[in-house]
């Protein structure tokens, strides 16, 4: 049989294409030519040495050694000089390979195949990206124009919003080399080392930029070592309209949180290393010495790129022009930058048709790192299913089990206890479905989650940025609803409302110390942030605002008992609720017993001798305690748009 010869698979191209894909060959064959035929001629010139003194030096030397009676001598000496070099010098070594040796990732460019086409969510940054890139590209027409190359970039944002990913991209984009390290690993226990890793790091960077025309160092929270030398010397934020804390769109937990710091000396040698006075190459410094190099020296671009979450600790003269030029804010998307994520994402993975709006809505908060980790939780729940495709109950699996962790029922917990958390709980639900307008309640269990028995969660329809006086009362409102549930239902006082009454105290004390919500503009914030709050004449007017939430919505509870007890109910039986199955209970049980609201409360006929004793006992009793406080505030609005927030309890 005949042996065609081998002819490429060129079905389906034209002759252009064939040429477009021969001339990229070509290109890039002949990329960066010079260097590679340097390191070419390098090599072999080092071969040919090696070899001609191997076979024109050797023989004489080992003749004279081994023939003359020097030879014994050197024979003793010399074992005992290589014995000692070996050792001192192993010594030396292992301490620079281990204590000076910098721990980074050097990647060459396409390596790690990201590019701009995969960064989504963000179109400002993007484009505030391309820009580097252009730069980069084009640095040394930039620099004919008189312009300097930008040699710093901060990226400043929480964990998971694709920091050193765009970092990434960007080198990617640009052809050039991406080295990547934790500011933590240029710590070190012996002092000076530091400087040494710092030195070796922009000493290799600058011979790639050499090489590459432009080189990128990442350097992973950089606070680690870029923190305030003093107190004076931190970096300042711009004064603005202050952005909601608690604005996310995911269930808020309470947690504490702790700061890094870092040495003075790597800091120092930072800051000299990325501002440096001009430095030649040895070849240059000849080249001068003879009078045949006439121009000044310059520098090789290299990019420092630093991503933090602490800006506000920084350095003042890491931040200054000339270091990190720009600063670029990367935050968690909007819901156009979320819908882009999640369709990026899912064009990854097999799936059934999504709701992209519900998806949309579901994740209002998230970076586009818990989206990618949510679909990917949803993938392994669908494989273990037995489903080769994702659907949207397998993305909301994953997405509760992200936020509040994996269920653990008490299988053990007595009908008694298991009834005063359905109670607790309802108590939220129904205050949340009643005062919140534009969120959904999403969920109230009392099924174990983490160190939670029992939660009610709610989610913002659209993201809410501001928030208002009236908002932050039903907020208030709704974290004591538990207490107010407790006490009707139960008469006692469970000291599950540990978290609840933290959130309380912590909104109505931001009204009264930080919002100008109490008829007073004057901030404790100036005083050491919410140390301040803690002044012995803020504490009454934080008293009066609680005790008029838990006395509005403990009417509101009151009040509508029946709607409170139908919820209760239908979780000790079902354990978990969802917000479909609450509007479906509340609808039922309305018919028979209309929805009261808090105002109309207080104007409802009583029937019955029995019913007006019991309102004028209640009367007498809620007018002492007014009397009581030092400060009264007038009845807040019902209605809110409040952004989500969960209500987890502490353990019972």
């Amino acid at each position: 049989m005949a042996i065609e010869p081998y002819r490429p698979n060129t079905e389906g191209q034209s002759r252009d294409e064939l040429d477009r894909e021969l001339d990229k060959k070509i290109d890039t064959f002949f990329h960066r030519w010079n260097w590679k035929l340097l390191r070419f001629i390098r090599t072999c010139v080092f071969v040919v040495i090696g070899l001609w003194l191997a076979s024109n030096l050797l023989p004489p030397v080992i003749d004279v050694i081994f023939s003359g009676g020097l030879g014994p001598m050197l024979l003793n000496i010399i074992p005992t000089a290589v014995g000692l070099f070996f050792f001192i010098g192993f010594q030396f070594f292992l301490m620079y390979f281990f204590m000076a040796r910098t721990r980074i990732y050097w990647v060459k460019p396409g390596e790690t195949g990201v590019s701009f086409k995969d960064y989504q969510g963000n179109p400002e940054v993007l484009e505030a990206a391309r820009r580097v890139v252009t730069l980069l590209k084009g640095a040394k027409e930039f620099k004919q124009m008189g312009g300097e190359v930008t040699r710093g970039i901060l990226l400043i944002g929480p964990p998971g919003t694709g920091k050193s990913y765009l970092a990434q991209a960007i080198s990617t984009e640009a052809g050039v080399p991406f080295g990547y390290l934790s500011a933590p690993s240029l710590q070190s226990a012996f002092m000076g080392m530091g400087n040494i890793k710092v030195m070796n790091l922009y000493r290799k960077a600058r011979r790639f930029a050499r090489e590459y025309g432009a080189c990128i160092l990442f350097i992973d929270e950089i606070d680690a070592i870029g923190g305030a030398r003093s107190a004076s010397m931190a970096g300042v934020g711009a004064t603005g309209m202050a952005a909601n804390p608690q604005s996310g769109g995911r269930s808020n937990v309470m947690m504490g949180m702790g700061g890094m710091g870092g040495g003075n000396g790597i800091l120092n040698e930072l800051l000299l290393q990325m501002d440096p006075p001009p430095q030649d190459t040895w070849w240059g410094k000849l080249l001068r010495a003879v009078n045949m190099r006439r121009k000044k020296t310059e520098m090789p671009p290299v990019l420092t790129m630093g991503a933090t979450n602490m800006a506000e600790s920084l350095d003042a003269a890491l931040l200054r022009p000339g270091r990190f030029d720009r600063k670029i804010a990367v935050e968690p998307p909007d819901a156009d930058g979320r819908r882009e994520v999640i369709e990026y994402y899912l064009g990854k993975v097999k799936h059934e048709p999504m709701p992209l709006n519900r998806m949309v809505s579901d994740t209002i908060g998230y970076t586009p790192v818990a989206i990618k980790y949510c679909i990917n939780e949803a993938t392994i729940h669908a494989h273990f299913d037995g489903r080769a495709a994702i659907n949207y109950w397998d993305f909301t699996q994953a997405r509760e089990m992200h936020e509040w962790g994996l269920k653990q029922p008490i299988r053990s917990m007595s009908y008694e206890e298991r009834r005063r958390i359905a109670y607790h709980e309802a108590g939220h639900a129904y205050a949340m479905v009643k005062l919140l307008k534009k969120e959904r309640l999403t969920k109230v269990t009392i099924v174990r989650h983490g160190n939670a028995l029992g939660f009610a969660a709610w989610k913002p329809e659209e993201e809410i940025h501001t928030r208002t006086k009236d908002e932050l009362l039903d907020r208030i409102k709704i974290s004591v609803a538990s207490r107010a549930a407790e006490e009707l239902f139960l008469g006692i006082q469970m000291s599950g409302v540990t978290g609840d009454l933290q959130q309380a105290t912590y909104q109505a004390a931001m009204m009264v110390g930080a919002y100008g919500m109490d008829e007073s503009y004057f901030s404790y914030l100036l005083f050491g942030g919410l140390q301040g709050l803690a002044a012995p004449d803020i504490k009454p007017r934080i008293e009066a605002i609680l005790n008029a939430q838990f006395d509005e919505v403990k009417q509101l509870i009151e009040h509508n008992r029946a709607a409170v007890v139908a919820v209760a109910e239908a979780l000790i039986l079902r354990n978990e609720l969802t917000d479909i199955d609450v509007k479906e209970i509340l609808d039922r049980v309305e018919v028979e017993c209309p929805f009261v609201p808090i105002g109309a409360a207080k104007e409802r006929p009583a029937f019955g001798f029995s019913a007006a004793l019991k309102r004028g006992a209640e009367q007498s009793l809620s007018r002492r305690r007014r009397d009581s406080r030092p400060v009264a505030l007038p009845p807040p609005a019902s209605n809110t748009d409040d952004p989500a927030i969960t209500v987890i309890d502490a353990p019972i």
